[in-house]
């Protein structure tokens, strides 16, 4: 069984320099052996488009209510965005591919539903968004075997449409799909913290039980909400583990935990 690790990031989890830092982490990690995936969201940079172009987004727990025009924003952007992270990995020397997710997982779109936002029960119909439901491991296999890094941006399709997916979600379907030793998602924060202005209240270990407790306390909101159920899905789908780190760690970012330093908060069943 190969031992690969899922890298997710999004926008406001690297710091200035933190993409090229981030991609000499990876060039070390694959020379050495290790098999390494990507994926990434691009949150800012799709809402700066948007509005850019007179268009208003709208989250609701964390995941992009999308129409036909804003599904267009989406796809552009990543793939601007992709194309940019597979040249810094070219220029760290790492050999690397990107990719659309449609091109190794199958999504459903989703219908209305009930979801929790700032601690209250919300119903909502989200449009062209879907979940993975499918994915096809040997795309994946096939590339790590050749110490190629697949780097996958968060489209989905279910055979008639593509289909916005939120990158916590496309990266936990992936994760679980090729049934990865672990899920490090690249966030902005230090890990779950029990009070989001103290740094010092991160929480080392927690149980999905226990994420149940802090989403219904309103201590996990927001944006967070679709981090820790990604985190979820990877781990009830088979990942042995799942890992919040902070991009703008000034140390290191991935190296330590991959061998075996703890950092962030390290999520179990």
């Amino acid at each position: 069984m190969r031992d690969i690790y899922l890298l997710k990031f999004g926008g406001n989890a690297l710091g200035d320099d933190g993409m090229e830092r981030l991609c000499r982490e990876v060039a070390a990690l694959t020379e050495e052996g290790v098999s390494i995936v990507m994926v990434h969201g691009g949150g800012p940079a799709i809402n700066a488009e948007m509005e850019r172009l007179g268009m208003k987004p709208v989250k609701v727990a964390g995941k992009r209510i999308t129409d036909e025009a804003g599904l267009e924003v989406v796809e552009k952007v990543l793939r601007g965005i992709n194309a940019e992270v597979v040249r810094c990995l070219e220029d760290a020397g790492v050999r690397a591919i990107g990719m659309p997710g449609y091109f190794l997982s199958e999504c459903r779109r989703d219908g209305p539903q009930t979801v929790v936002d700032e601690g209250r029960e919300i119903e909502v119909d989200y449009g062209l968004v879907g979940e993975v439901v499918k994915v096809d491991p040997q795309v994946v296999y096939d590339l790590v075997d050749e110490r190629i890094v697949p780097v996958i941006y968060p489209v989905g399709s279910d055979g008639e449409q593509h289909l916005n997916v939120n990158a916590d979600s496309m990266a936990a379907g992936i994760a679980a799909g090729i049934k990865v030793k672990e899920m490090i998602a690249i966030t902005d924060v230090p890990g779950i913290l029990r009070d989001v202005h103290d740094p010092s209240s991160k929480i080392d270990t927690v149980t999905l039980k226990q994420i149940d407790a802090l989403i219904a306390d309103g201590t996990i909101s927001g944006g967070m909400i679709p981090k820790v159920d990604a985190c979820r899905r990877a781990i009830e789908a088979g990942a042995e583990a799942v890992r919040m780190v902070n991009g703008k760690d000034p140390d290191s970012i991935i190296t330590d935990v991959i061998k075996g330093i703890p950092h962030g908060t390290l999520i179990i069943r």
